[in-house]
């Protein structure tokens, strides 16, 4: 055995040419038969044949790696879908690349452009956009786009777009029949400042449910926080807190809420305890996507857990196949269900005005909300 597997020695060992080794290692085997697969497989792994990929995507143009295009790492639920993409890229032999984009799409547009002109030609982006048309050019081109946690709409069927994503609709729907079940009647939804596809979906998702039980929504208990400066991803947790205050200085205050995602809950439960309450006694809290804090927090954090894994490897796949050729049909999507994951913030409803009423709103609370508006 030589020092340094070449492809020369690999295609010697498994007794085929190299060109057809050449073929497998650059994502073209799908007019081989599975036992030259297997072959080739064997004797790489028998050799230890490690291909010079420099050298590789100098030659063909191509770079085994996937884009991974994200709102915000500082958002734990995307750092945890980065390390769940990365994962099961690796598993299939690609690296990752990340670009962390703040949902603009023109940040979007530049980074997956810059992917593909290294030879990345397969990106995942999972800023949940309800516009995908600035991938237009660059699918024209041949890259190829998942799009993840949101599902690839009929007017953007076009752009030959697979998607993988939770039912958004569905993870607001238990939220909030969850609380519904508890005996609450006035149920705040502490939103984000960012409208996306699936924001939009858990906002419909909160809205369905209480109309199934009767309950009219009521707009004044739908909150969209501010922080400095104004992109919640980053700022996600600053953003509940100052929806949450505004929502407990109501006349009328809510006795439980339903936050967009689970940083959103962590701010939430902070503003209940800024004005002397506690969660669940006061307040009931429930977060969707169950980031690895929720179970952690005190009361730990009742939420709509996320199926990272799942989701992850289905986009990858989805990804992989359409790289390497096997997938050519249409525009396909795939929708996860959510779970319920019941903890320690959520309680049955006592009557809201004992609970929280303006006597326990203190002078210094409504100014620390003001401030935190200012």
């Amino acid at each position: 055995m030589p020092a340094r597997a070449s492809i020369r020695d690999v295609a010697a060992l498994a007794g085929i040419s190299v060109s057809t080794v050449s073929n497998l290692l650059n994502g073209r085997p799908n007019r081989m038969r599975s036992d030259t697969v297997l072959r080739i497989e064997e004797a790489i792994e028998r050799l230890g044949y490690k291909p010079n990929r420099s050298a590789r995507s100098l030659k063909t143009g191509f770079t085994p790696a996937i884009g991974l295009l994200v709102p915000s790492v500082a958002n734990p639920f995307h750092g945890a879908m980065a390390h769940a993409v990365e994962v099961a890229a690796q598993a299939r032999g690609f690296q990752i690349v990340l670009g962390n984009t703040l949902r603009d799409p023109a940040r979007e547009r530049q980074c997956a452009g810059d992917f593909f002109a290294f030879g990345v030609r397969g990106v995942i982006a999972t800023s949940s956009p309800f516009d995908l048309e600035h991938f237009k050019d660059l699918i024209g081109r041949g890259l190829s786009v998942v799009a993840l946690d949101m599902v690839n709409s009929n007017a953007d069927a076009k752009l030959a777009m697979d998607s993988v994503s939770m039912d958004n609709y569905r993870a607001g729907y238990l939220a909030t029949q969850h609380l519904i079940d508890l005996g609450h009647r006035r149920i705040g939804y502490v939103s984000g400042a960012t409208p996306t596809m699936s924001r939009r979906d858990r906002l419909n998702g909160y809205k369905a449910a209480l109309l199934a039980a009767k309950i009219k929504p009521d707009p004044v208990l739908i909150a969209a926080g501010e922080s400095a400066s104004g992109y919640d991803d980053i700022h996600a947790a600053e953003h509940g807190r100052s929806a949450t205050l505004s929502l407990l200085t109501l006349p009328d205050p809510p006795s439980a809420l339903v936050a967009l995602n689970d940083m959103h809950a962590v701010g939430a439960c902070a503003a209940v305890r800024e004005i002397g309450c506690t969660v669940p006694n006061h307040v009931s809290v429930v977060g969707i996507d169950d980031i690895n804090l929720a179970a952690l927090l005190y009361p730990p954090l009742t939420t709509v857990r996320h199926p990272v894994k799942p989701l992850s490897d289905a986009a990858v796949d989805l990804l992989v196949k359409r790289i390497e050729g096997q997938e050519r049909g249409p525009s396909r999507q795939i929708v996860f269900e959510p779970t319920l994951v019941v903890r320690g913030s959520t309680a049955p409803c006592a009557k809201t005005k004992a609970n929280l009423g303006k006597s326990q709103l203190t002078r210094s609370a409504v100014n620390v909300w003001g401030n935190s508006r200012a």
